[in-house]
């Protein structure tokens, strides 16, 4: 007995100390890539044509409300998902399947952009005395941009996806 306090090792592992301990390092590496510089401009347009239509009266035509809730919701998705790919958090959850993730929210992105484009460049002409005009214009262009940026992102998700041979499951054991 004597001896005990010697023969007890008291010091933890790395590896078991590291295991409790979450670090978000910045994937700087991510940042430089399409799929990344897409996201970026998809966030900064898609802020243009939601603060171009809140900067007008849009009352009197509630399908302008749509456009409002296409953009905003996807401008504040495509932030998170953005710092979710920036901060490795897809990383931390390896039983979603990101490429099809990314594939699908990218589709469904650009359609949804696309009926607020032509909602937005519709409803323009009732505008065409007043004031806002050139704000209803510019914000069909930047939804078009927004569009066509969506679709790029799809484009890439899906030859990101058929890399993985399109299985689905192949992303999601963990390895």
């Amino acid at each position: 007995m004597a001896d005990f306090p010697g023969k007890v090792n008291t010091q933890t592992s790395a590896a078991a100390s590291q295991q409790g301990n979450i670090r978000m390092a910045v994937d700087m590496s991510f940042v430089r890539t399409i799929p990344a510089i897409l996201m970026m401009a998809e966030t900064v347009v898609g802020l243009l044509v939601w603060s171009l239509i809140a900067s007008i009266h849009y009352v009197f035509h509630p399908a302008i409300g749509w456009v409002m809730f296409v953009s905003v919701t996807l401008w504040l998705l495509t932030i998170v998902l953005f710092c979710m790919l920036l901060f490795g958090v897809h990383h931390k959850l390896p039983s979603v399947p990101w490429p099809l993730a990314m594939l699908v929210f990218n589709g469904v992105a650009a359609f949804l952009y696309l009926t607020a484009f032509i909602t937005t460049a519709a409803v323009a002409s009732h505008y065409y005395w007043t004031w806002a005009y050139g704000h209803m214009i510019a914000a069909a262009v930047f939804a078009c941009i927004v569009t066509a940026g969506y679709g790029a992102s799809t484009f890439f998700s899906y030859t990101t996806w058929r890399g993985n041979d399109g299985n689905a499951a192949g992303s999601t054991v963990p390895v």
